[in-house]
């Protein structure tokens, strides 16, 4: 479950998502596995040869994408999720968190 954003954010995510968009969506997220950890940023796209293609860019592997629910993604947290972010220019997604 997300926390932290609106009902619009995660539409827009969605809809980004299922056009075959690169989509990024940032929220609160909890999780024992992942000490230290209290977000989780979603990076999206229908389209998975394009996905893949740009998780590979990170050193991100295939098998880490969540085929869950129809919005294929990968599950950016810790040091990818920061570093990632600010590569693409998007820490102000991370910063409103912290």
């Amino acid at each position: 479950m997300a926390f932290g954003i609106t009902r619009k954010e995660l539409d827009e995510w969605k809809n980004h998502v299922k056009n075959g968009q690169i989509a990024f969506l940032t929220h609160y997220w909890i999780d024992q596995r992942f000490p230290g950890c209290k977000t989780v940023t979603k990076v999206g796209c229908s389209n998975l040869s394009t996905l893949i293609e740009w998780g590979r860019q990170y050193g991100l592997k295939e098998e880490w994408i969540d085929l869950k629910e129809g919005y294929p993604h990968f599950d950016l947290f810790g040091k990818y999720e920061y570093e990632i972010l600010k590569e693409e220019g998007l820490l102000l997604q991370l910063k409103r968190f912290k």
